[in-house]
């Protein structure tokens, strides 16, 4: 018997939910009676990214991961039909988190998602167990390498003249490179994950969607006060898995958490910026060590 739960606790399930009119795809796998992870994903992916940590996490914990609108299998409407802000993302993974009752749970944050997870944990500081950081910044520290430069006429003054230097990144070559750049062994690093990506920027109307997120990456830095003001009152225990060769997300913003935070556990990973791709297998064994230690199992578990 306790073969088939632990079997049963490693499968996903694929699952869709409306919200604000819009079809919110995610995978779903564990006991619901465990403890939650909600997975919140990057630039340009989707919980893709997360398809190999899950089934490590899953026989522990109650593991979600969803698509943002304009992302993976979620519905994508055009920038005439909906506000593609990261004010309006965390609205949309808060009323998500609601309807799936997810009243306690545990972050991990990784790039776009970290803007939008600590929007939620500002939000509701008593759902936020604890935080899994990879590769997501809360600091100025870290954003001030080449790559943000071309971002920062476009933040001041949106045109197309300041938005022509971005849309490169929204191509095949600039894909690849944020999966190869930093990376110990390229030939490691599964084509599947790039090519879902880019087919998924592919897709007509997505690339204006990307564009208008890229706008709106400028309204973050302004809420970073906020965002480590909640780490010092709140004190969410935190766990950083930071691919410390990432050139968009390098280490220098992971070191500003330690200021902050007393319940800290830091690692920098040799890799890039998605260091899944390459390090799950570590990340996931980390998770399941750290978790286990701060995240009390509900009463029914404890029984």
């Amino acid at each position: 018997m306790a073969q088939k739960q632990s079997g049963a606790s490693h499968k996903v399930f694929y699952r869709t939910v409306k919200i604000q009119k819009l079809d919110i795809f995610y995978r779903e796998a564990g006991s619901k009676d465990s403890p939650t992870i909600l997975l919140l994903h990057g630039f340009p992916t989707s919980s893709h990214m997360f398809r190999n940590l899950i089934p490590m996490l899953a026989e522990k914990f109650h593991v979600i991961a969803p698509d943002y609108p304009g992302y993976g299998r979620s519905s994508a409407p055009s920038v005439a039909d909906f506000e593609y802000s990261f004010d309006n993302l965390a609205r949309v993974m808060d009323e998500f988190t609601e309807a799936l009752k997810l009243t306690k749970f545990s972050l991990y944050v990784q790039d776009y998602g970290a803007p939008i997870g600590y929007r939620l944990a500002c939000e509701h500081p008593e759902r936020i167990q604890a935080i899994v950081v990879q590769n997501g910044n809360a600091y100025d520290e870290g954003l001030d390498n080449d790559f943000w430069k071309p971002f920062r006429p476009f933040w001041q003054n949106k045109s197309e003249a300041t938005a022509a230097p971005l849309k490169p990144l929204f191509e095949l070559d600039a894909t690849k490179w944020q999966y190869h750049t930093g990376v110990r062994d390229i030939e490691a690093i599964s084509p599947d994950a790039w090519l879902h990506d880019q087919a998924g920027m592919d897709r007509p109307g997505n690339k204006d969607i990307q564009l208008e997120l890229f706008y709106s990456y400028g309204s973050n830095s302004p809420l970073y006060p906020q965002w480590q003001e909640y780490f010092r009152k709140h004190q969410p225990p935190m766990l950083i898995v930071w691919g410390k060769n990432d050139q968009i997300f390098p280490a220098a913003g992971a070191e500003p958490y330690k200021r902050d935070l007393k319940n800290l556990e830091f690692h920098l990973l040799d890799t890039g910026h998605f260091a899944l791709e390459e390090d799950c297998e570590v990340i996931g064994n980390l998770m399941n060590e750290f978790l286990g230690k701060v995240v009390p199992a509900p009463a029914s578990v404890a029984k």
